[in-house]
């Protein structure tokens, strides 16, 4: 038989996902690892995903979604995103934000096309870069400066890598916690312009911000280069519902709305409907979970300060990056350890790349107090075997 796609069976998995497997198999871990939001969704989207499925809304949408749900869309972005569309079809409804990012990446450019990508950076980046044949070039995020991108290292990225198509952006930031002050995006859009890149900005944290405010490319943008992806998985605790959008140029939406029927035909009807009962009703849902986001953050914070392991305080998002070097330890040994010997799941700073190397990553998105218990558990570990 012949070979399976090299490009595939090459693809290294999330870390997270492996640490997560290896976690499964003992019944008391303390889980902070993944970032799943442990609340559950909010009553009154279930009301409105059992009356749409009582209604009907349980057969194929037009590929991009459906009009009342983009509508949706579409007002929350002028109203807390700080940008509009001419018309809801400059949005598409995505299977998860994964998908319009993977999505955009197709329509912008072509196997062989360069992307960059921050590091460190969710993982999944790379791997849907590896699917599409598109070689990276990574940029780096400094961790003395609060995970700002090295600006004088991207222009020289962008000078000797100039058939690059695109550049992806990611604020709050995951891992980092990192949120880009209105003063970096500005930087940001105006490279990618002076550079002719599209910008694919995801924003899945976009209102889980502690400090600072989050600041949407596109609302700076002049030409129509930045392709905006949103989700309603972290701010309404719908993980398992898998809606996102993509929000472009008329030109390039249209294309994403191609690509989609090629692969996905649409958003699932009934959780859309949930998606748009999330963003037209009530927010205090999302105020209280990023309050006790916040909460977290403000716990734990000092403990790894205390303990020398504070990389950074996060802005937003929910990460925080812990310093775990002085260990010498490989990150995916290191997490393994701390499963088997002490029952808490974390994810490895080398899934992230480069810029991970000596970090680990912790989820704020667990219970008070298993998270404490975590993070004492992390510190005593990193402490011996850093002795």
């Amino acid at each position: 038989m012949k070979p399976i796609s090299s490009a595939i069976a090459g693809m290294k998995r999330s870390g997270i996902r492996e640490i997560m497997d290896l976690a499964a198999t003992r019944p008391n871990v303390i889980h902070l690892e993944v970032g799943e939001p442990n609340f559950p969704t909010p009553p009154h989207i279930l009301d409105a995903a059992a009356q749409a499925a009582r209604d009907g809304y349980t057969k194929y949408t037009a590929n991009r979604g459906l009009p009342e749900v983009r509508q949706a869309m579409a007002t929350k972005i002028a109203d807390r995103n700080g940008f509009s569309v001419d018309s809801i079809d400059q949005i598409v409804v995505t299977t998860g934000a994964v998908n319009a990012i993977i999505q955009a990446l197709m329509v912008v450019s072509d196997p062989g096309d360069p992307v960059l990508l921050p590091d460190p950076a969710w993982p999944n980046y790379l791997m849907m870069t590896t699917i599409l044949r598109s070689p990276v070039v990574r940029y780096p995020l400094m961790r003395d400066q609060g995970f700002e991108p090295d600006f004088d290292a991207l222009e020289a990225i962008c000078a000797s890598t100039p058939s690059a198509k695109a550049i992806l952006m990611n604020t709050p930031g995951n891992p980092t916690g990192a949120v880009m002050s209105r003063s970096v995006v500005e930087r940001m859009v105006e490279l990618a312009a002076r550079h002719d890149l599209y910008v694919i900005s995801d924003e899945c944290y976009d209102e889980i911000v502690f400090d600072g405010e989050h600041v949407s490319p596109a609302a700076i943008d002049t030409d129509g280069r930045v392709i905006s992806t949103f989700s309603v998985s972290k701010s309404y605790a719908m993980t398992g519902w898998r809606i996102g959008y993509a929000v472009a140029s008329p030109e390039v939406a249209a294309m994403i709305s191609k690509v989609q029927e090629a692969v996905t035909s649409c958003a699932t009807a009934v959780a859309q409907k949930a998606a748009q009962a999330a963003l037209d009703g009530d927010q205090s849902c999302v105020a209280e979970m990023r309050d006790a986001y916040r909460q977290r953050r403000d716990r734990v914070v000092p403990i790894l300060e205390a303990a020398g392991l504070l990389v950074s305080p996060p802005q937003g998002a929910f990460y925080v990056i812990a310093d775990t070097s002085g260990t010498g330890m490989n990150g995916y040994d290191l997490a393994r350890r701390l499963i088997l010997e002490h029952d808490v799941a974390v994810a490895p700073g080398e899934t992230f790349g480069p810029g991970g190397v000596g970090t680990v990553r912790l989820s704020l998105a667990t219970a008070m107090d298993d998270l404490v218990e975590g993070v004492g558990r992390l510190t005593a570990a990193v402490g011996s075997w850093s002795a």
